[in-house]
């Protein structure tokens, strides 16, 4: 499948079955992670592999919806701001652009395995905090759920790239 074919079939999965996920397939994505591009190499985050089953109650109080806790496995990025980099002429601090790109590698790496995924940044976060265990330095950026869909991808709403593109050639 080509980059082109890959971003427009991939879609937030809202549904799942049971059937485990490959553990090559995982093997894959997580190395489509960790070869994410990030300020100065860094690399400022986490990524937490969770069994779902037998932990619903658990993740449900991250993100309380049924679809949330229906694949095999939920992924939690996590960023890392003292590893971060930061930009010196106003002390930006990117870690949380590093931790996006971490997720779209590995949203789009699991839509070419043909799994599906759904990012969530609605969750509670002193609920993945505790339910994670996370150390101090670890904070809990995103999560998805991981797993084989049973919904289908309805059309995509997007705004045209004539609302988003600036274009001063």
């Amino acid at each position: 499948m080509s980059f082109a074919e890959l971003v427009q079939a991939r879609y937030s999965v809202r549904a799942y079955d049971r059937t485990p996920v490959d553990e090559a397939a995982l093997g894959r994505i997580l190395e489509a992670v960790r070869l994410a591009p990030t300020a100065a190499n860094r690399q400022p985050f986490r990524v937490i592999v969770l069994p779902v089953e037998g932990h619903e109650g658990e993740l449900r109080r991250i993100y309380d919806r049924d679809w949330f806790v229906q694949a095999p496995l939920v992924l939690a990025v996590c960023t890392v701001p003292a590893e971060g980099w930061v930009r010196a002429y106003d002390r930006w601090p990117a870690a949380e652009v590093d931790a996006a790109i971490a997720m779209t590698h590995l949203l789009l790496a699991a839509a070419e395995e043909g799994l599906g995924t759904c990012w969530v940044a609605a969750f509670d976060p002193a609920a993945a905090r505790d339910v994670l265990d996370l150390p101090n330095g670890l904070v809990p950026f995103g999560f998805t759920p991981l797993g084989h869909p049973t919904d289908a991808p309805t059309p995509k709403r997007r705004r045209s790239t004539e609302d988003l593109v600036i274009d001063r050639r």
